[in-house]
């Protein structure tokens, strides 16, 4: 980074920084006295937003959304890209009321994780796989029932830029199970804002909303059917806005079918 770009984002970190402590005490003390869906737009919504403006306007990060007719008017399951932090700030204001899956742990974090605990996040043990998905598929679909749209990072964790990961069932399963379509995601985020490090990068992330994809079927079959065609849908798109070559998408997909 350059030297001006290097204080823009020390800038950048202390204006975060600073609003999430102050927003965190303010939410604990507020929040519950409002009903679900304006507790979400005070604590969540509102300081996500400002998340991004304040990548936009000091990090020099903007964003550009194609697709957003695509997206169904009942809330269903969201199959995202994830490259960094700034798809979950964007992705949290941009839908609501949002319910993402959690670690766990982060429910014990002083009032961060006492205001996070009042916006029913998915909270999982990702030490016991097999316990995490059963709360996926509990606790998604009474998210979902509730009328909040359900976040799910398929990769699991945050992949550099340029990568894909393999895409876990537990998304399309929930879906399936649900009787609900999933809503791919595509982005570039990773390219500005990289996974490793604190360095900005300006420019434009593009953010694209794939058609609602619905399971043919049900059972096992429909599930790793419908994993497979988000996949290759969230693949394509990646590769079409310059954030994954062909060949690497090629590889990632032989290696899932193997």
């Amino acid at each position: 980074m350059s030297p001006v770009q290097s204080l823009r984002t020390v800038l950048f970190y202390l204006l975060l920084s600073s609003s999430s402590f102050v927003w965190c005490i303010i939410s604990v003390f507020v929040a519950p006295f409002l009903p679900f869906r304006a507790r979400y737009r005070f604590v969540v919504q509102a300081w996500c937003r400002s998340a991004v403006w304040l990548a936009k306007v000091i990090a020099g990060i903007k964003y550009e959304v194609t697709g957003a007719e695509n997206i169904p008017e009942r809330p269903c399951v969201i199959l995202a890209k994830h490259q960094s932090t700034w798809e979950t700030f964007f992705l949290c204001a941009y839908f609501e009321p949002l319910s993402q899956v959690i670690k766990r742990e982060l429910m014990y974090v002083p009032f961060f994780g006492w205001a996070l605990s009042m916006l029913k996040p998915i909270a999982i043990d990702r030490s016991n796989p097999k316990a995490a998905l059963k709360q996926l598929a509990q606790q998604g679909r009474t998210r979902l029932e509730q009328g909040a749209w359900v976040l799910v990072f398929p990769e699991g964790t945050r992949i550099p830029d340029g990568q894909i990961g393999k895409f876990s069932r537990g998304g399309t399963a929930l879906a399936v199970n649900s009787n609900l379509p999933v809503l791919p995601i595509a982005h570039n985020a990773g390219q500005f804002w990289p996974k490793d490090g604190w360095s900005k990068k300006p420019g434009v992330v593009q953010v694209v909303i794939g058609p609602a994809m619905y399971a043919e079927g049900e059972g096992p079959r429909a599930i790793a059917n419908l994993n497979d065609r988000a996949f290759e849908w969230v693949s394509q798109a990646q590769c079409e806005i310059g954030a994954l070559s062909p060949q690497a998408a090629a590889v990632e997909t032989s290696n899932d079918l193997a």
